[in-house]
């Protein structure tokens, strides 16, 4: 007889780890798996790092609920338990009469999301806030800012071990079956083992759509498809000039190359986007630097090319393909009819950010 817990959830990146701790402190006994040698690896330690304000996202969908209460909770928990983080602010320039006319619609998206604190400012105002800046109109964001995501992974794994929860490193989902009570899931690495569990999350990223497949009675058409969106960035070899975040007008299914920097102050232009058909090459195309210079420009004139040098990449689990707005999706039984199984698919962007109120809502779903 396979051995029984009460909940697994199936990836340990941030979101699965907030998860993981939502449901310990509600005395859930959760036992998190990861089939890497340590947590974070994928999509949690390849992104922007940024905790975004909620402004681009439709309103009415899931990024859009759970983006500025995720971050409002973000920044509550990381001043509470001292993770690095930064509320460092951000501008939205626009270009062009037909860009800077596109600044009022996006203004009122982001109301409507619930973002109250965007001011308009003209490009002369922009400009005197960042003077190294080129633009002819822009949005403010006093909200925006950025976290170190590994020292948030590590507070949210000493949270759910405090609350009795566990992490299994090494231990890759084989397949599984959905069965009366619950599901059994095939786990592999050094000791093999078949568990049976009552709940079972998948928040497995990249990997989510995988997984789903290989667990027997999961009907196939409750899956979504996902989207390989890779994401590279330049780092910028010296001390960059701006001190807030900088984004061009965004686009449907990218807000574009902009400027973020770390905590540590090392500025970085990316990332870029291109549908990729495999979900772990992180390569970066050393020959695209003059690609980020031009585009950069439009926001940095003085931007040296010769001082950006190949960072790292990352790859997003869309649900949407190139010019489409994706969304997250929590698919319980409501969708797929199984009992105990609850699957997150798409969590990108803004799943950093949201990550404290994604585990808020998959603790009411499995309630």
């Amino acid at each position: 007889m396979p051995e029984s817990v009460d909940v697994i959830v199936i990836g340990a990146g941030v979101v699965g780890l907030a998860a993981g701790r939502a449901l310990a402190r509600a005395d859930r006994e959760v036992i998190v798996i990861e089939r890497n040698e340590g947590f974070g690896e994928e999509t949690s330690a390849r992104n922007s790092e940024v905790i975004h304000a909620g402004i681009y996202y439709r309103p009415g969908g899931m990024r859009a609920q759970l983006c500025v209460p995720g971050r409002k909770m973000l920044y509550a928990y990381c001043k509470e338990h001292h993770v690095n983080h930064e509320r460092c602010e951000k501008l939205i320039v626009a270009n062009g009469d037909d860009e800077v006319a596109q600044l009022p619609a996006i203004r009122a998206t982001a109301q409507t999301n619930g973002v109250d604190d965007l001011q308009l400012l003209s490009g002369a105002e922009a400009v005197a806030m960042e003077p190294a800046l080129q633009c002819d109109g822009a949005l403010f964001s006093p909200s925006t800012g950025i976290v170190d995501s590994h020292e948030l992974m590590l507070s949210l794994l000493g949270d759910l071990e405090d609350a009795g929860g566990a992490m299994a490193l090494s231990s890759p989902v084989g397949g599984g079956r959905v069965v009366d009570g619950g599901i059994e899931l095939d786990i592999g690495g050094e000791d093999p083992i078949t568990l049976r569990a009552r709940t079972v999350i998948n928040c497995a990223g990249l990997s989510s759509d995988k997984l789903a497949h290989a667990i027997a009675g999961i009907p196939k058409d409750t899956i979504p498809k996902l989207y390989y969106g890779k994401g590279q960035y330049f780092t910028y070899s010296g001390k960059a000039p701006f001190s807030r975040l900088i984004y061009p007008i965004p686009a449907k299914d990218s807000q574009g190359t902009h400027y973020t920097r770390d905590i540590g102050g090392q500025g970085k232009l990316g990332p870029d986007l291109h549908y990729v058909s495999t979900n772990d090459d992180y390569g970066v195309d050393r020959t695209r630097r003059d690609v980020f210079a031009t585009a950069a420009r439009r926001f940095w004139p003085d931007l040296e090319a010769a001082r950006l040098v190949p960072g790292y990449a990352g790859i997003r689990p869309k649900i949407a393909g190139p010019g489409e707005e994706g969304d997250f999706i929590f698919s319980d039984k409501s969708v797929h009819g199984i009992e105990g199984y609850l699957g997150l698919y798409g969590i990108e962007s803004p799943g950093l950010t949201s990550c404290l109120a994604i585990a808020e809502h998959v603790r009411n779903l499995v309630a």
